[in-house]
């Protein structure tokens, strides 16, 4: 097929799709249909007409309309723990939720009560502070963080115009609030940003979270950040929400007045449907509404569950949707054992981020959908942090699409995986499980190898970060680290724009490293670091040492029959041979050893280090050693040269008396090698 007929092909598929969904959006009323499905499939057909002017006709759906800077911050214990919401998407969930309270209520009052106002507040998508104030006077600003510690950033937040020095009256208060950028703001910065080659912030909400971790109180104050007022945690706390609202404004807070007490569900989600076409007019990103019991008195009957308040709720706006083509399908193992098959897409914008990945679910999804790998895909990205697949655009498939396939054995361990009933929102459902109890530990263990000091050393990629990227189902394996995006990690916990570019740029320079480097960033079982460094001497190329018998391993210095088999094994697997090559394709590049300068004092010499080196530290001394040709050893035997000791040395020295084993200072160790 040429590429004309492949390009005609292409706009055929699209104007039909495009088609179906419209009509089904907009004649059938089709409640699972949004203009959003086909507006990125609108986009494609454009710009392919644009350059192919001839392919243009009358019915196509495009001619319907012609036409003084901090080190670190300092981490800052919350007074009041810091909760989060549970998340609302109609008014199905907002009965569910007020009939859970009311039983509650019930139960503690011996009665329902029938008195229960809601106030309805605008949900500001921005960053959420907590400010404390003693005698009326700002004492510290601190971020959410865990909801228990967050980081204290109140030299940047007193830069913030709105946000009071000096209350109008002297009271003891703490009170929350949302820090946000205004949409002008932004545009603004982006373009200066733009000309100074910098990378731009996707949306608002990922500025101002940058923004306010800037070290530099200037750069915040250029900024121009905005901080709306809405709850009062701690102190003289009024009757119910709606006075509490007052109450913040009266003492100099600027809050949000678009407020509203509403007594019924019809007339929340009325308020609810208002602000959704509303929501673009006002300065600061909304995302949806804040319901909340009105009177405190029912509030504290309410009380928490283990993450959020029962008397509150976020009612969220339809999620943003757009589509792609999922380019592969592979089977993440989380925490528990499940086994959540996650797709690999095209890059897509979702809320203003670029996003790779979204989950499947389980199986049984992928089979109520009939996905496939190849698909055009509608995804939502709705209350979860992962992106999921809505439903598959088959008008769209070429007949080259590949059915997905039930393991039969864990893909990290390869024990077999039984199915166990799961309840997953009212609905049952059998879920995959790997029946190795072991397995997601060693899973995460080989991740937290990879991206180690010794290894590919990438900056920022702690274990906990790694622990978190495996359990949202981004990372499966070391491959992976190379194919994130500032999109996929900015929307974690833990991250922020900022915080995220950092990340991806600290992974793009992980990927000029040394052979040495590589080789143990594998885990090859037995092959530590010093063993690494000698295979990589030896064999120079990893083609070389991939192909490498028992027999050749075992003329490496140091490599016994046990490590040499152990290397055999582990480029025996498939798996394994094909993540070399994928690194590689990924762009890993891999520079030689140095070349040995020559030393008759350590050349062929095996040394061993003990006790705190003051001058070098200890990876720089080992460093020296094998530039001049000789070998660092962790332990003391009759085959060391030398021991070189520090201040305070411990064992090793005792032992190098014992077996004869010359020991020389760190000084005389410098002076010999110059």
């Amino acid at each position: 097929m040429t590429t004309n007929e492949t390009i005609k092909k292409r706009v055929q598929q699209l104007r039909k799709q495009i088609d179906d969904l419209r009509y089904r959006y907009h004649v059938e009323n089709d409640p699972e249909v949004t203009d959003a499905m086909y507006t990125g499939l609108m986009d494609e057909l454009y710009k392919i007409e644009q350059q192919h002017p001839s392919l243009i006709t009358p019915n196509s759906p495009t001619q319907r309309v012609a036409g003084m800077p901090l080190e670190k911050f300092e981490k800052i214990t919350h007074t009041v723990t810091q909760w989060s919401f549970h998340d609302a998407f109609n008014a199905k969930d907002i009965e569910d939720w007020q009939e859970r309270n009311n039983k509650i209520l019930e139960k503690k009052l011996g009665k329902r009560p029938t008195d229960i106002t809601y106030s309805c507040e605008l949900k500001i998508d921005g960053l959420h502070l907590v400010l404390t104030y003693v005698d009326g006077k700002l004492q510290t600003a601190a971020t959410r963080g865990d909801g228990k510690v967050g980081e204290n950033v109140t030299q940047n937040v007193r830069t913030i115009q709105t946000v009071p020095l000096t209350l109008k009256k002297p009271e003891n208060i703490v009170v929350e609030g949302e820090a946000w950028l205004s949409k002008k703001i932004l545009e603004t910065i982006n373009k200066k940003r733009a000309k100074k080659g910098e990378a731009l912030f996707a949306n608002p909400r990922n500025a101002a979270a940058g923004t306010i971790r800037q070290l530099d109180p200037k750069v915040v104050a250029e900024r121009k950040l905005s901080f709306t007022t809405y709850d009062i945690s701690a102190g003289d706390i009024p009757k119910n929400q709606s006075e509490e609202l007052q109450k913040l404004h009266d003492l100099g807070f600027f809050t949000d007045s678009h407020w509203k007490v509403c007594k019924t569900v019809h007339e929340i989600m009325s308020f609810h449907k208002t602000w959704e076409t509303k929501k673009e007019t006002q300065p600061f990103l909304i995302d949806g509404l804040v319901i909340k019991v009105n009177q405190k008195k029912y509030q504290d009957l309410l009380g928490f569950t283990g993450k959020a308040p029962r008397w509150a709720i976020a009612l969220k706006f339809p999620a943003e949707q757009g589509t792609t083509v999922i380019k592969d399908v592979y089977v993440q193992v989380g925490r528990t054992g499940a086994l959540t098959p996650v797709a690999l897409m095209e890059p897509v914008q979702l809320a203003g981020t670029t996003v790779t990945h979204a989950t499947l679910h389980n199986f049984d999804e992928i089979a109520r959908l009939d996905v496939r790998v190849g698909d055009t895909v509608v995804v939502e990205k709705a209350g979860d942090i992962i992106p999921k697949v809505v439903r598959v655009l088959e008008k769209m498939r070429t007949k080259k699409e590949k059915r997905i396939t039930e393991p039969k054995t864990c893909p990290t361990c390869q024990s077999p995986v039984k199915r166990r009933a799961v309840l997953q929102k009212k609905d049952s459902s059998a879920a995959l499980f790997c029946s190795n109890k072991q397995c997601y530990a060693k899973e995460l263990q080989q991740l937290i190898h990879f991206v180690s000091k010794k290894a590919f050393n990438i900056d920022g990629m702690g274990k906990k970060i790694v622990a978190q990227l495996l359990q949202e189902g981004l990372v499966k394996n070391a491959a992976d680290f190379f194919r994130l995006q500032v999109g996929d990690l900015a929307p974690l916990e833990r991250f922020a724009e900022k915080s995220a570019e950092n990340v991806i740029e600290a992974i793009e320079k992980a990927k000029k490293t040394t052979l040495p480097r590589f080789i143990f960033a594998l885990g090859i079982p037995h092959v530590g670091e010093e063993t690494a460094i000698r295979l990589a001497n030896h064999f120079g190329t990893m083609q070389k040492l991939m192909h490498a018998s028992v027999t050749e391993l075992e003329q490496v210095q140091d490599v016994g029959v046990k490590v040499a088999q152990s290397i055999v094994s582990y480029f025996s697997l498939s798996q394994n041979k094909e993540l070399v090559q994928t690194l590689l394709d990924l762009g890993v590049s891999l520079s030689g050893t140095k070349k040995q300068k020559s030393n008759s004092f350590i050349t062929g010499k095996t040394i061993v280090f003990t006790g705190t080196l003051t001058t070098l530290s200890r990876d720089e001394a080992k460093d020296m050693v094998r530039e001049f040709g000789g070998n660092v050893s962790g332990t003391v035997s009759k085959k060391t040269d030398y021991v070189v000791t520090g201040k305070n040395p411990g064992s090793k020295l005792t032992k190098a008396k014992s077996l004869e084993v010359e020991h020389i200072s760190e000084k005389e160790f410098l002076s010999r090698l110059s």
